[in-house]
């Protein structure tokens, strides 16, 4: 079967009663846990300065789970909470919501031990991602930009 266009979609949406919709929406949430994720951030999660600070404190308790046995471990780890990150900046589809959670994260693994400069390649991860923030900051506002700019350094 393939995918319809996203026009189709909401054509199709929209022709809708509201019982159908939320019909839709519920069966739609027990298929995949992103679609409940993205669903439960829609419909539920009002105030983005909340929902960052939860996210913050998932990142916390993954990189707490890291097994710190040697680099690959850590390696493994810190990718893994980096598609974590990934996909909550997806759900907000907020820039600053982006910067911040990336800030974050670099931040933590900055200070994580042990540290980082013994794998040349969660150097290069870092590395990566402050790009990243730095085309995100772009994207901002000129006040906010050069808050951020310091902050990242």
């Amino acid at each position: 079967m393939k995918a319809a266009s996203a026009k189709e979609i909401k054509t199709a949406l929209s022709n809708l009663t509201q019982p159908e919709l939320v019909k839709v929406c519920l069966r739609l949430s027990r298929f995949k846990k992103e679609n409940k994720e993205l669903l439960t951030y829609l419909l539920l999660e009002t105030d983005e300065a909340s929902y960052i600070e939860s996210v913050k404190g998932e990142i916390d308790y993954e990189l707490e789970q890291v097994n710190r046995r040697n680099y690959w471990f850590i390696k493994k780890g810190i990718r893994k909470t980096l598609r974590m990150v990934k996909k909550y900046i997806r759900y907000s589809g907020n820039k600053e919501t982006e910067v911040i959670l990336l800030l974050y994260f670099c931040e933590r693994i900055k200070a994580f031990s042990p540290s980082i400069k013994g794998s040349r390649v969660l150097i290069k991860l870092l590395a990566q991602q402050q790009s990243v923030i730095r085309t995100a900051i772009a994207k901002l506002h000129e006040d906010l930009q050069y808050d951020y700019l310091q902050e990242l350094g």
